[in-house]
């Protein structure tokens, strides 16, 4: 279990989007045997197939069939929360309730319905009841209500308790810090983050914005900018760089982060959605959703949550939530993005180039409008105007840009789609040049170079660099063993390319080069193993095509040897 889901605590979820847990999993049919077999089996058939709607839709079948069945309410008030069916899925937590079961989603469910109605006391009455989420979120749900029912001082108290706990101190302090601007203390608020910044935890985004917001309100600008261009560096996000912009006009600058305790409750859930995403992303949707219920207008909440939708293979759903996202907002262009985003991952290419080309039109100074479009062009094969895009990408970085070594890799990938090599090597020495311990890109220059049959001392060492920067990446070890392939060293590209195979067991290219090698130092039966090996495995249907020759005619006769002049061993280093 990772930090994220320890913080959480009892948010664990019985049902993952695919992937039903088996305890209670045989209740198909019911204990009283009242519900079909059928609907059961078609609601798990659901699941996995990531089908949210139809999961929803077919536990409320199952339950119409068994009221009382722990297992479908939890499935059912599961999938209403991850769509953001709210009213549906308080009545499925009450019902969870009604029957002594306990569950942290239907105690989230109950919170986040509570405060949509300004009923604070019911957190508290469940919270007292011992109707929990987990440690942090409970801790700061209280601290929430307490502020909604008007007791800033139980509030704030609250959040000193939870802060006494070291692991939770800086959620703690964070959101004493919010409570503080919203009373309007601005600078017991700036004293709060303070104390949290000294815990060592790396600042968030959202805690930057609070914190700078809260120095601007109190007059102190330089601070505030000298904290943004300290934590996001002079190409922050939009958010950040719109704050930026209020600073460095004349008008007041006011906190205005969060607005009322229900925010403030959305913030919790948020940044939680946040930590929580990484080792859990269903938990991730869960929390994001809780938050955008109080919160509807917050960006943060639909960008994490249309992200964490697209991870887990709800296309549907993801653009749903980008979308959702108003055209004004500061955060629309990252909306836009990311809904260009899951139609090329539909393979809906041409629907995500109109996004794409009208987003460069309507902002043609940003860099990475221009890197996205020629990722989509590269992606459909038109590599000249990939090119171009990345090359215009390249001219509106600035020369610190961290990303500025992967645009000039990609577009060596474009030219070299073009068979253009002097200027793909041009950039790829210039990657080098920005990330000199680049492996991916250390990697391909020294493939390409040894495929080519050009500067061989180098080319290997440029590979033996990147396999020791990643000796556990088995398309690297590939790399390594296929240069010595192609270089007639045979026993060693068999040591590296085994190695390769262990790594990327399931790699139908690496098993066709272990093949490929086995059969150069006289190991044909095992060579005909790894070819079948790689059939098995989908390769592309040329290399499929090729794979049948091989294991037909064997290798001279279907392919015969490219090799480049081998090196002598001594001459390429240890």
């Amino acid at each position: 279990m990772g930090r994220g889901a320890a913080l959480l605590g009892g948010l664990v979820m019985a049902w993952a989007l695919g992937a039903a847990t088996g305890a209670g999993a045989q209740t198909g049919t019911g204990a009283q045997g009242a519900t079909p077999a059928g609907t059961y089996l078609a609601a798990r058939a659901a699941e996995a197939a990531k089908d949210l709607p139809a999961v929803a839709d077919l536990y409320a079948r199952a339950l119409g069939q068994d009221p009382a069945n722990a297992r479908f309410l939890q499935s059912a008030l599961l999938a209403d929360f991850a769509l953001g069916r709210l009213p549906e899925a308080r009545a499925l937590a009450d019902r969870l309730v009604a029957a002594g079961e306990p569950s942290a989603v239907a105690a989230l469910a109950r919170a986040v319905t509570a405060a949509q109605a300004d009923d604070w006391r019911a957190i508290l009455r469940d919270l007292e009841a011992g109707r929990r989420v987990g440690p942090i979120a409970d801790g700061l749900a209280r601290g929430w209500a307490w502020m909604g029912e008007g007791e800033t001082g139980k509030a704030l108290a609250a959040f000193d308790e939870l802060a006494s706990t070291p692991s939770l101190k800086p959620f703690a302090l964070y959101h004493k810090g919010l409570a503080l601007a919203l009373l309007g203390d601005l600078d017991g608020a700036r004293a709060a983050f303070a104390l949290a910044d000294s815990e060592g935890v790396q600042r968030t985004r959202r805690a930057v914005l609070a914190e700078a917001e809260v120095l601007g309100a109190l007059g102190r600008r330089d601070e505030a900018l000298r904290l943004i261009d300290e934590v996001a560096g002079k190409s922050p996000d939009a958010l950040l760089a719109a704050l930026r912009v209020r600073l460095q006009g004349d008008a007041p600058v006011a906190f205005d982060l969060i607005a009322s305790p229900a925010e403030g409750l959305a913030e919790a859930y948020l940044n939680l959605a946040a930590v929580v995403a990484g080792d859990d992303p269903t938990n991730g949707v869960i929390l994001a959703r809780a938050a955008l219920a109080l919160d509807p207008d917050e960006a943060d909440a639909a960008l994490l949550a249309g992200q964490l939708l697209a991870d887990l293979g709800q296309p549907d759903l993801a653009r749903e939530a980008f979308a959702s996202v108003p055209s004004d907002d500061p955060d629309a262009l990252a909306a836009e993005l990311g809904r260009a985003s899951v139609l090329r991952s539909q393979g809906e290419d041409e629907a995500a180039l109109e996004v794409l080309s009208r987003l460069a039109q309507d902002h043609p100074d940003l860099p990475e409008v221009q890197a996205t479009l020629g990722d989509l062009l590269r992606g459909m094969d038109r590599p000249q105007d990939a090119e171009a895009a990345y090359g215009r990408a390249i001219d509106l970085s600035p020369a610190d840009a961290g990303n500025l070594w992967y645009l000039h890799f990609t577009r060596a990938l474009a030219r070299q789609a073009q068979d253009d090599w002097p200027d793909a090597e041009a950039d790829l020495r210039r990657s080098l040049q920005l990330r000199p311990d680049q492996p991916q890109a250390l990697n391909h220059l020294g493939y390409t170079l040894v495929d080519r049959g050009e500067k061989l001392d180098e080319a290997l060492d440029l590979i033996r660099k990147a396999v020791a920067l990643r000796p556990d990446d088995g398309a690297i070890v590939d790399s390594l063993g296929w240069a010595y392939y192609r270089l007639a060293r045979y026993p060693e590209a068999v040591e590296q390319l085994e190695k390769a195979a262990t790594l990327v067991a399931t790699d139908p290219v690496v098993n066709d080069h272990l093949g490929d090698a086995y059969w150069r130092v006289g190991r044909e039966r095992e060579a005909r193993f790894q070819w079948s090996r790689a059939l098995s495995f989908d390769p592309e249907p040329d290399e499929a095509e090729t794979l049948h020759r091989k294991l037909a005619k064997g290798l001279d006769a279907a392919d015969p040897p490219k090799e480049t002049a081998a090196l002598p061993p001594e001459s390429t280093g240890g």
